[in-house]
């Protein structure tokens, strides 16, 4: 019984960001650009691209170019940090307003649908048990890269 849930843990997420990007897709988004646009609505402006990469789960680097695609589009600006120039602040533009309102639309919808059967004590408890399966995961990488 245990041994699937490793599967079930990775499959999960994949199904859950599939049915979205599926919706999205008429918007012109990719599941990066969907995701980052989403996590900085969520996180507030002037969220450091550092901070951002990790709310999101990728490499700064990776976050570059994503970025970039968005700042062409007129999504989102950077801007460098008073207090440390080397560091770049990330903020929505008002072009990305009503697309951030119909992600949260689609989100909403996706996700009433995929915790259908669930009633709000069973996803708190969920959320809680996914918290602390991330804190020991991150206790793992933490033990493991300090060897």
């Amino acid at each position: 019984m245990h041994q699937n849930i490793g599967l079930q843990l990775s499959r999960a997420p994949r199904l859950w960001r599939a049915v979205i990007d599926h919706r999205l897709a008429p918007l012109g988004l990719t599941q990066t650009r969907w995701i980052t646009l989403y996590t900085l609505w969520r996180l507030g402006d002037g969220q450091p691209q550092c901070d951002l990469a990790r709310a999101i789960g990728v490499e700064a680097p990776s976050l570059v170019r994503t970025l970039d695609q968005l700042a062409d589009q007129g999504l989102i600006e950077r801007q460098s940090c008073d207090q440390d120039r080397r560091t770049k602040r990330v903020f929505l533009t008002e072009a990305a307003s009503p697309l951030l309102e119909q992600i949260d639309t689609v989100v909403t919808q996706a996700r009433g649908e995929m915790l259908a059967g669930l009633g709000d004590e069973e996803v708190a408890q969920l959320a809680e048990m996914l918290s602390r399966i991330e804190e020991n995961g991150l206790a793992i990488q933490a033990r493991e890269s300090s060897d």
